[in-house]
């Protein structure tokens, strides 16, 4: 019996499939793809190892203010050059690059809105305005913000999230802006008025040092690094191995240094209670 070979006659078809690489991409803790509209949908939290990614302040916004109630205020505000510095890049040309990058004109977003119903002032840094650093900008923003509140008797809701500490570019006035941020928390508390301070992933140096840890009542993101120098300059600094965890916000919480950790999806609902309790 004789078998013939089957013929295949190979179609190539008349346009490949174009496949978007920016519709997938691929987690940084362990590696598997992630459908970026699911992972948007999960408030950018890996659905498979639950890694935190950084979040925008109109990121932060959308999460937790009642649709369409922010207001953004003092957002004419820029920086300058008050010391003319110059190292690798000139201040204004760093200033320049990160508006371009972010599109905001500032690391701190300023205003109000209405979280459950309830007035709420808020302001939140955005860690990818270089490294969420605090100018003179910043702490003028959060200052007329906390003053506002104190006018207005309403409280105040902070996401802090600012790697850069004290911005090395504007030397002792950076510096200036942790008392000057601390003092106007201070009337806010004469006032009797609610200070919430969320921490989230990086909280560190002058942000950390000042405002940040200042909260009536302070939540922080799970494994949100939280602390004023980072632990490899801590162990290089007193030559000891630290401690597991060490600056995480488990660490903190079990020492007493946070009072609420909260996940990304419950952190609305989380605020919404406290606001309750408190304020109603």
């Amino acid at each position: 019996m004789l078998f013939r070979r089957k013929r295949y006659i190979k179609v190539e078809p008349k346009e490949k499939p174009e496949i978007k690489k920016d519709l997938w991409l691929k987690c940084e803790n362990c590696g598997k793809l992630i459908y970026k509209k699911k992972w948007e949908e999960n408030l950018k939290v890996c659905p498979y190892c639950q890694h935190y990614y950084r979040m925008t302040a109109f990121d932060r916004i959308k999460m937790l203010a009642d649709a369409d109630s922010f207001k953004e205020k003092w957002d004419s505000l820029m920086s300058v050059d008050p010391l003319g510095f110059t190292a690798v890049k000139a201040y204004p040309e760093k200033l320049k690059e990160a508006i371009h990058k972010t599109g905001l004109k500032e690391a701190i977003v300023t205003g109000e809105c209405k979280i459950g119903g309830i007035p709420c002032v808020i302001a939140i840094i955005d860690a990818g305005f270089i490294m969420g650093s605090m100018g003179s900008v910043v702490g003028e923003k959060f200052t007329r913000a906390v003053e506002y509140a104190v006018e207005k008797k309403m409280p105040v809701i902070c996401v802090s999230g600012g790697g850069g500490g004290a911005r090395m570019y504007e030397g002792i006035i950076s510096l200036m802006q942790m008392a000057k941020t601390s003092a106007a928390i201070g009337k806010m508390k004469k006032a009797g008025l609610l200070y919430l301070s969320v921490l989230t992933d990086p909280t560190m140096g002058g942000i950390a040092a000042s405002f940040a840890s200042l909260g009536d009542i302070t939540i922080a993101e799970p494994r949100a690094l939280v602390g004023f120098a980072g632990p490899r300059v801590i162990e290089q600094t007193i030559r000891q191995k630290l401690p597991p965890g060490f600056q995480r916000t488990e660490f903190l919480y079990k020492h007493g240094m946070v009072d609420i950790i909260a996940e990304r999806q419950e952190l609305k609902e989380t605020i919404q209670k406290i606001l309750r309790i408190i304020l109603l």
